[in-house]
């Protein structure tokens, strides 16, 4: 079966993920033939804009497919798959024509990567996103320290660090998704797409977006973002820590547990990240970071253990190293954010070159 469907429908280019047994999870080679369909939608001056969704009704992404990371020896398969997965986050987030994201069902890890970067995210009742990646060892990564900064207040802060799922309001509200779009009327927008005119612009787009919309209401996150910026305006976990154990609401005591639960090394690495980021120049300059972090995570730390424990024996019982924030070494956490392959936007201007390729 075709880990990825590539179809024309009127003048809509569309791209399906088909691993649906699999969450479509993200492996290398949907890497190169997403990559290699933005191609020809560039090319095609039929196309006017380009849908990605993925097949079957759970999810549209669960992430990148950790367990050929884990499976293989070194780090040389990790960066081919890593540089060519940032390279085309990047490439989505400028491409040339309008690109919709339909992230229905569960959305995680490399699925954000793909979606939340496009110009119009559609989110649905079904919609859960989430940037698990402390739980397993591991970083926000795809472009997530990017994101997450530009949330609402210290939102991005509490998302990154606990990893909390986001249901549609909330992902609209963080600035993840931008309109909900009920289940039911995902076939009339994908009618409505493949409708447009030639030369189509994006507010066309938003436009059929928005005469299928409807109201995501309350955000749970946002009800909470009084005790998330007071909690999670620290540089250091311990202030963070400090500031959850000190406040009396359940939510703080809620998450305070979940952090407990998070690798040490992960926590400290990924606040790091989420404040450069907050400062950083642009997309690419934040998955620069993440790209040489996480070559390091899977060498060095606690990533793939976290593996391990999720998805190969799943277990459930890491055995962090260390174990606790206490004995987290802020030396070794420096020496992840060091370079440790060659650059993956080497011509991005904010490193000192020429802007990427936008189609």
């Amino acid at each position: 079966m075709d880990e990825i469907i590539v179809e024309r429908a009127g003048r809509l280019g569309r791209i399906r993920l088909n691993r649906p047994k699999a969450l479509n999870a993200l492996t290398h080679g949907m890497v190169g033939q997403i990559d290699a369909a933005l191609d020809a939608f560039a090319a095609d001056p039929g196309v006017a804009c380009v849908l990605l969704t993925g097949e079957g009704e759970r999810g549209f992404c669960a992430g990148g497919d950790v367990r050929s990371l884990y499976l293989s020896e070194g780090t040389a398969f990790a960066e081919g798959f890593w540089r060519d997965e940032y390279r085309l986050d990047a490439r989505i987030a400028r491409f040339g024509k309008p690109v919709v994201a339909i992230m229905d069902g569960i959305t995680m890890g490399g699925g954000v990567g793909l979606s939340a970067h496009a110009r119009h995210r559609v989110v649905t009742e079904r919609s859960r996103v989430a940037m698990p990646e402390t739980g397993i060892g591991y970083l926000p990564d795809v472009g997530a320290t990017w994101l997450l900064p530009r949330a609402p207040g210290e939102t991005g802060t509490y998302l990154g660090l606990t990893g909390a799922p986001m249901a549609a309001a909330d992902a609209i509200y963080a600035g993840f998704a931008d309109a909900l779009v009920p289940v039911s009327a995902l076939p009339a927008l994908v009618e409505a797409l493949s409708g447009l005119r030639e030369g189509a612009t994006d507010e066309d787009v938003a436009a059929a977006i928005r005469a299928l919309a409807a109201e995501p209401g309350p955000s749970g996150l946002e009800a909470q973002r009084a005790v998330i910026d007071r909690c999670f305006a620290f540089d250091a976990m311990t202030g963070i820590l400090s500031a959850l154990e000190a406040d009396p609401s359940d939510f703080a005591t809620a998450t305070r547990a979940t952090l407990a639960e998070k690798a040490p090394a992960s926590l400290v690495l990924t606040l790091d990240l989420l404040r450069r980021g907050r400062s950083g120049p642009d997309l690419e300059a934040c998955l620069e970071r993440e790209f040489h972090a996480s070559l390091a995570m899977l060498a060095e730390g606690d990533f793939r253990e976290g593996i391990r424990a999720a998805v190969i024996d799943k277990d459930r019982r890491p055995r962090w190293s260390p174990a606790t924030l206490a004995e987290v070494d802020p030396a070794r956490i420096a020496g992840w954010l060091e370079p440790r392959a060659a650059p993956v936007f080497p011509n991005d201007p904010s490193l000192g070159g020429s802007r990427t390729r936008q189609g």
